[in-house]
């Protein structure tokens, strides 16, 4: 029987956070779902659990069977009745189920259209999933083209090229400004969630020394232990400015916390080295006179902000580029899935014929080639012919036979002018 890939899923659209917080699952627990799952009798399945979904991705010879059973493990997690998540869950089948997975793979089914982080979750999944022994051919054979897929909407469109949020788009002018971030220091001044927001990020994008300093040196050294960097005193403001590269400040003060001078200075003692300065501040930490100096770069949050609404407007634009090659990628899964399908009955019919060809060849080995040639064509045409037309006696079956014939046609690449029987 042939394998059918499908997915049961709740995600941002269908379901509210209470339901996909119970439903969803960390690393470690997923190995003991998996092994729910085949105790239900499937041996082809990933479980993704991200911020914005929670999907089982899944190939199954009996899919709807398998898709309940799925429904029963999300019930059983939820810690509610099977009905009660009709409203909030989905099952795609077929090619349905195909394009689902190639535009989250993509990152076109995320909240944030173009974010990066999906397709890695993808992966881990697909590793835990191949550690469970769970990862079978028709699992890869889609999953390797989704990726493919994604690989050419990263590389063809501007889809992911574009920061969507102030966090984002500051990272994006720091790598404009140093190129590699892991190269690169970071001073936090002030302790206002924003700063603290944007230096996590800076970590996350390969950026590791940090030091923080605020007026109060007693709350930005145990800042400093709860981040892992290093404590200055806000004594040695200037020195710990001329050490970094990037500047993150969030104080909101009511005084500028930077002044042209304080920064001049650092600049000179950096050798006039590049400076990115992101003033957090409300109202601003940085004096607007720093912007006029020589290889200082002065963004507010207003600044990053704009840049994050370009960069939402340039991927949804950039959408409908990757749209069309997740549709292009999936006809062409479907037709190689198609393709595959039918080698085993072009086998069979190859060796019917073969057959049919040596078993004539045995009661008439005394036959020349033209009369053993027209012979096989009778034998061979003789069994079709007749279902044929007894399909066209009986007239309950008229449309099953345009399809049989239309079916021939295109097989055989028959010419529709030439519709003369064929001696049986």
């Amino acid at each position: 029987m042939p394998t059918h890939l499908f997915i049961v899923g709740a995600n941002y659209r269908t379901a509210t956070p209470g339901f996909r917080d119970r439903l969803a699952s960390d690393e470690a627990e997923v190995p003991a779902l998996l092994d729910q799952l085949r105790g239900h009798g499937l041996t082809q399945a990933l479980w993704i659990s991200t911020c914005d979904r929670i999907e089982v991705v899944a190939a199954d010879t009996e899919p709807m069977r398998a898709a309940d059973a799925i429904i029963q493990v999300f019930a059983q997690r939820v810690g509610a009745p099977e009905p009660d998540l009709a409203s909030q869950t989905y099952t795609l089948f077929g090619p349905a189920a195909t394009r689902h997975l190639f535009s989250v793979a993509c990152s076109l089914d995320s909240q944030v259209i173009g974010e990066p982080h999906v397709l890695g979750q993808i992966k881990a999944a697909h590793r835990l999933a191949a550690s469970a022994g769970l990862s079978g051919s028709d699992m890869e054979a889609a999953l390797q083209a989704a990726y493919a897929a994604a690989k050419r909407v990263r590389n063809e469109t501007a889809l992911a090229k574009r920061p969507t949020s102030i966090a984002a788009a500051a990272v994006q002018v720091a790598r404009d400004i140093h190129g590699d971030l892991s190269q690169c220091s970071a001073l936090v001044v002030g302790l206002a969630d924003i700063g603290l927001l944007l230096a996590e990020q800076f970590r996350d994008a390969g950026l590791a020394r940090f030091s923080v300093t605020a007026p109060s040196d007693r709350r930005a050294e145990a800042a400093a232990r709860r981040m892992a960097a290093h404590w200055t005193p806000f004594s040695e403001l200037e020195s710990a400015v001329v050490a970094a590269d990037i500047v993150i400040t969030a104080t909101g003060s009511g005084r500028y916390i930077l002044d042209r001078a304080l920064i001049d200075a650092a600049s000179r003692r950096r050798r006039r080295r590049p400076m990115f300065l992101i003033d957090g501040g409300v109202p601003a930490d940085v004096d607007p006179a720093v912007a006029t100096l020589d290889g200082i770069f002065v963004y507010d949050l207003d600044d990053l902000e704009r840049l994050a609404l370009e960069g939402r407007a340039s991927r949804e634009a950039a959408a409908a580029g990757a749209w069309t090659i997740v549709d292009d990628a999936v006809a062409e899964f479907s037709r190689s899935r198609a393709e595959r399908a039918a080698i085993p009955a072009i086998a069979a019919l190859r060796h019917h014929f073969e057959m049919a060809r040596l078993q004539l060849l045995a009661e008439h080995d005394h036959l020349d080639g033209a009369a053993a040639t027209r012979l096989l064509i009778n034998r061979l045409l003789h069994e079709p012919s007749e279902r044929l037309r007894r399909r066209a006696a009986d007239g309950a079956m008229t449309t099953e036979q345009e399809a049989m014939e239309q079916l021939l046609r295109r097989l055989f690449a028959l010419n529709d002018g030439h519709k003369g029987d064929q001696d049986s």
